[in-house]
């Protein structure tokens, strides 16, 4: 078996007169420089505004060189003074007011937002007067992001009073309905009522005079946690909706705001304009015209259809309570079958 000598390490010189030790070192020096070439992640941000034509420079005068809409994502590659310049996803390339987006802490906001609540019952149905925005949590000055054309329908989950406050001032307090006190104790062979909503900055010291008391008392706003036919999420402002409520039992609203409106069972009548002459009964909640009140509806009306005179009449009103969503419709065993009944949480209204 031959012997194996050492290794000698020692520069072998080659024609050209170059150690081959440097074309090692030269090959290590491209090896390393290789890692300068990585690639770059830029942020992300979301157009919060309708739509906005991107600009190839901030200046007085300056040319259009794209345009992009609500919700739309871009690529930040640079930061101006007031001013972004971004990409979109067609490689346009332009500047844009910093104002016009919400950068990816806000956007994932909404996006926890919906995850939360993607739950939560639907309490009723409501159509969008003209187009709006959604805000991250309620309030006129808070994070506002997705655009809702008008006439939209979006599902009402959950209610919330705030104080109004002037522009620029920060709101005094915000809860959800039912999410802080404790449940008072319903009377027996009644259900629990749920907790009712935080009272909005109550005075320290109530004036003994009812005038001046009223005029203490800050102006509230109702806001609405809604979901969209895209499942996007956020809060919207109360007066800026009409519950969907068909006209047939709307118009007996008697001045009171219509919470929602329940489809209790159907009636055939053979003379009516309903589809396929099925007729629905109805479960309807009202209120009194105010906001910040703290519960949900005061009055359970439920109307029924006469085939002999083949309109709607009052079967049955429970007032005043203190009534909390969500209504449940289903199934109860009576005697000799089962009926259709609605279920809800209520107290009776204090005096």
């Amino acid at each position: 078996m031959p012997k194996i000598s050492s290794i000698d390490f020692a520069p072998i010189r080659s024609r050209s007169g170059i150690t081959v030790f440097a074309g090692v070192v030269l090959l290590c020096g491209l090896l390393s420089g290789c890692s300068r070439f990585r690639v770059e992640h830029h942020e992300t941000v979301y157009v919060a505004v309708r739509q906005m034509y991107l600009h190839d420079r901030v200046a007085a005068v300056s040319n259009r060189v794209g345009e992009v809409t609500n919700g739309q994502a871009l690529e930040v590659l640079e930061h101006g003074r007031r001013f972004l310049k971004v990409k979109t996803q067609k490689n346009e390339v332009g500047w844009i007011e910093e104002h016009a987006v919400i950068d990816s802490a806000a956007y994932n906001g909404f996006t926890q937002l919906a995850q939360q609540h993607k739950g939560d019952p639907v309490v009723a149905t409501a159509v969008v007067r003209d187009d709006v925005f959604l805000h991250a949590s309620p309030g006129r000055t808070t994070q506002r992001f997705y655009l809702l054309p008008a006439n939209a329908k979006v599902q009402l989950l959950a209610r919330a009073s705030i104080a109004k406050t002037a522009p620029g001032a920060k709101p005094v307090h915000n809860s959800v309905a039912g999410s802080a006190p404790a449940a008072r104790e319903a009377p027996a062979g009644k259900p629990a009522a749920p907790p009712a909503p935080v009272k909005i900055a109550e005075p320290v010291a109530k004036p003994s005079n009812g005038a001046e008391a009223a005029a203490d008392a800050p102006v509230m706003e109702d806001w609405w946690l809604v979901r969209d036919a895209q499942s996007r999420m956020g809060w919207l402002l109360a007066g800026r909706m009409d519950v969907d409520v068909p006209d047939t039992v709307g118009q007996y609203a008697e001045g009171q705001r219509i919470v929602g409106a329940y489809v209790l069972t159907t009636i055939r009548d053979n003379e009516s304009n309903a589809p396929n002459h099925d007729v629905p009964e109805y479960v309807m909640l009202l209120e009194p015209p105010k906001n910040g009140l703290p519960y949900d509806f005061d009055q359970v009306r439920v109307f029924t259809w006469s085939v002999k005179r083949h309109r709607y009449e009052t079967a049955f009103r429970l007032h005043p309570i203190q009534g909390f969503l969500p209504v449940t419709i289903g199934t109860v065993p009576v005697k000799g079958g089962s009926a259709r009944a609605s279920a809800f949480c209520w107290r009776t209204a204090e005096t």
